[in-house]
Order: structure tokens, then sequence, then C-alpha cells
């Protein structure tokens, strides 16, 4: 266990570890979709998008694990919390670390694009870049297809690292090496995007789409259109929460002993 000698050593890793998931994540998406860049002319799909995201997960897990554990989402710092692995207060500091680095990463990367949002006339294209869309917009259908993804995400991540308890003065620490803990959290997310991505794309993360759609609300985008406020407080915020707390709950009634 290592003890921190204050929480903002773990509140700076988490919202550089955040910063760096958006940057390379909603990046790929910015490449992908927007008009005239490579990505787009060579055309990128779903495969490059779910392939940049993994990496951004990897990248942005070991920039802040050894600062914070590499939480870098609210649902799996709320999950944390919830079995005792993350005190409340730090999960609070968590989160809005967390919210604040996806809104960071998320204006890096319209600085980035600029040119290339001024020369895409589709506004759902331009908030794609920053925040998830759903294929077919059903609110309560989306919202499970959000558990479904981050019940996936939690169980899976508590089984393949295997947390150790942290305290209010120490941050959290795994049974695997931090460079296997970043790379297998990433082939994990890569695994959900690639087959459980294709209805609301996947945010699995409230910070992952809320910081980056209050970007989109609050940048100059030309011809950006509205950033759907009524979808992004309730699917990709209440969804993810909600299952991460039901795979804390498996984990702790049919995991954890065994450990």
């Amino acid at each position: 266990m290592i003890t921190m000698p204050s929480p903002i050593f773990a509140y700076i890793g988490e919202f550089i570890g955040t910063m760096l998931l958006i940057l390379l994540g909603d990046g790929v998406v910015a490449n992908t979709v927007l008009a005239k860049t490579k990505g787009n002319a060579l055309g990128a799909g779903w495969i490059v998008i779910t392939s940049g995201w993994a990496v951004g997960v990897i990248v942005g897990v070991q920039a802040s694990i050894f600062a914070s554990g590499g939480v870098i989402n609210p649902a799996v710092a709320i999950g944390l919390a919830s079995l005792g692995l993350l005190s409340p207060l730090n999960a609070v500091g968590y989160i809005i670390a967390e919210i604040f680095g996806a809104l960071v990463g998320a204006i890096i990367v319209y600085i980035a694009y600029l040119d290339h949002f001024k020369e895409t006339n589709d506004p759902v294209l331009k908030l794609a870049v920053f925040s998830t869309v759903p294929q077919i917009r059903n609110i309560a259908k989306n919202l499970v297809t959000e558990l479904i993804g981050t019940f996936v995400l939690m169980l899976g991540v508590l089984s393949i690292v295997i947390p150790v308890q942290a305290t209010a003065t120490s941050i959290i620490q795994y049974r695997l090496p931090p460079y296997l803990v970043s790379l297998l959290v990433g082939f994990l997310v890569w695994g959900i995007g690639l087959s459980l991505g294709g209805p609301t794309g996947y945010a699995i993360n409230p910070a992952r789409d809320l910081g980056p759609r209050i970007a989109h609300a609050i940048l100059p985008i030309p011809g950006k259109g509205k950033s759907d406020w009524g979808y992004g407080l309730v699917v990709p915020i209440f969804g993810p929460i909600i299952g991460a707390l039901l795979a804390s709950l498996v984990w702790s009634l049919y995991i954890m002993p065994a450990y």
C-alpha cells in the first residue's frame, strides 16, 4: 500500500489520466467522422474507433495508476467506494477531477481538429466527436445498454486486477503489475466496444460523456447544433452508475469471498 502525503496527487492523477483518455478517444472519433481528415478520407470505421479508445484507456490508466490507481471513471469510482475499496471522500474528489479532465481533453481535441469542424456540415457528427449518440433513440433501452456495458466493465476490472483495499490516506493497489493492469483493462474496453458499443457508442463512463458534452456546449463550434442534454443527463450517467453498482454487488457476494 502506497501512502499519499496529500490526496491532491491522486486527484491530479485522475485529471491527467482522464484527459489523456478523452484526448485519444475523442481524437480517434474526430479523425474518423470529420470531413477531410486522413482517417475519414481512407475510410476509417468502427474498428479504428474502438482501437483508439482502447489505447486511450491504456495510456490514461498507466499515466495515473501510480498517483491514484488509474480509475479514470466515476462509475468505477462509485463501485469501488461501495465495496470499501475507495473512501467516499476520495471518490468525490476523483469524480470531480475526472469530469474536468474529460472537459480539458475534449477542448484539446477541438483545437487539434478546428479546421475539420469548419469543413463538416452534419451537426450530429460534430456532437459524436464529443459525446455518445444512440443509433436508435430509446431512452429506456439505451439506459439498459449502458448498464450492461458498464456491468461487464466493472466486473471485468474487479476480476482482472483484483484490487486491494485502500484507506483514506492511500491509493488503490492491485495484485498485478501496473503495466498489465492498464493493458488488460484496455483490452477489456476494446472488447466491450466491439461487442456492445453498437447501440449507444458505449459511454460506460459518465465523465467520458459529461465532460466533452459540456465542452460541446460552451465551445464556439460552427454549426454545432444542440448538445442533447435530454439524453446526456440520463443514459450515459445513470446507466454506467447502476451497472457498476450491480457488478460490485455480484463481486462482493460471489467472487470477493474466494480471495
